[in-house]
């Protein structure tokens, strides 16, 4: 059966719901030595890979795609990185364009549903390392791009990667986008409409005709930012349209490879309805939704807590799938 118990327990001196997404981002963080590269794209662009280096090239890779205005340093995928390495994997970050500390230089983003760059780093990665197991990852909205592209994909992906894994995956991008506004977020939201606004504000200086919407520089809401710049930036009619042809809950029927799809019941952003059962997905499609965890959260142990079990589960979800 595709649907598991989950072996994540909050601890009892954590309060449930959005809190854990919030604590979880002030604990302490893996130290990795990240080594960049620049990928140069074919558009005339680049992306940041940040390695986190392992000494036995036969051992697997493991490719990570973070979530929005995250980048190598967030919480998660440093200590996912850690853990890897801890197992003789490497690991690697692939920043979505201008996420890794520099802005890209075309007036084009990155948007959740932006499986264009999984396909690249991935079929990049399976040139350069034909012989070795690769595995990827992705939380929030490199989960929902990650899941888009497998989907998209069907059985071609097994040709790229041995097994893939989505966390706190949004699902429908216009019902997250909706969450995001209820009250208890505003901190979430708060967050994120300044990190983009930021964002937005330094492409005005590369990219002088974007001044025209200015306005986006202190966005709102997520609908809006969408509506007026990631949908006709990025090849949509409109915000709906974005939403409609960007979620991956509709690509999930389509995954042929190993996928496990990990979703907290409490996550504030994603409501429990829109989570698939198991009647929904091909056996090879992996449900966990445990009961809590929030956002990327996902706490364990006494005060103040650690944040080892989501690099643990997700690497031993991988090693159940070596080849």
């Amino acid at each position: 059966m595709p649907r598991i118990e989950s072996t994540y327990q909050r601890p009892w001196w954590l309060p449930t719901g959005h809190l854990q997404s919030i604590y979880a981002q002030y604990l302490p963080r893996a130290r990795v030595a990240y080594r960049r590269e620049r990928l140069e794209l074919d558009d005339g662009d680049f992306v940041d890979l940040d390695w986190a280096d392992a000494t036995d090239a036969a051992q697997p890779l493991l490719v990570f795609f973070h979530g929005l205005e995250g980048s190598s340093d967030s919480q998660y995928c440093r200590n996912t990185m850690a853990e890897a390495n801890s197992r003789g994997w490497t690991g690697m970050v692939a920043h979505f364009r201008g996420c890794s500390g520099e802005p890209n230089r075309l007036p084009r983003s990155y948007h959740s549903g932006d499986s264009e760059h999984c396909d690249i780093v991935l079929h990049e990665m399976r040139k350069r390392f034909p012989e070795r197991t690769i595995f990827a990852v992705g939380v929030s909205l490199g989960g929902n791009a990650l899941t888009k592209w497998c989907g998209e994909q069907g059985e071609m992906a097994k040709d790229v990667i041995a097994a893939a894994a989505s966390v706190s995956n949004p699902l429908d991008l216009g019902i997250s986008a909706e969450a995001i506004l209820h009250t208890h977020n505003w901190v979430f939201n708060t967050y994120f409409m300044r990190a983009m606004g930021e964002s937005y504000a330094k492409r005005m200086e590369q990219h002088p005709h974007l001044r025209e919407k200015g306005f986006l520089a202190k966005p709102k809401s997520f609908s809006q930012f969408d509506e007026h710049y990631t949908a006709p930036t990025h090849g949509y009619s409109s915000a709906w349209d974005y939403y409609h042809r960007a979620s991956s809950r509709g690509f999930i029927p389509n995954i042929r490879l190993p996928f496990l799809l990990l979703n907290a019941m409490n996550d504030p952003f994603v409501p429990a309805s829109l989570f698939p059962n198991e009647w929904e997905v091909p056996d090879n499609v992996v449900l966990e939704q445990p009961t809590d965890g929030g956002h990327v959260g996902f706490v364990t142990g006494p005060f103040p807590g650690r944040l080892d079990w989501l690099p643990k589960r997700l690497c031993e979800f991988f090693m159940s799938n070596l080849p």
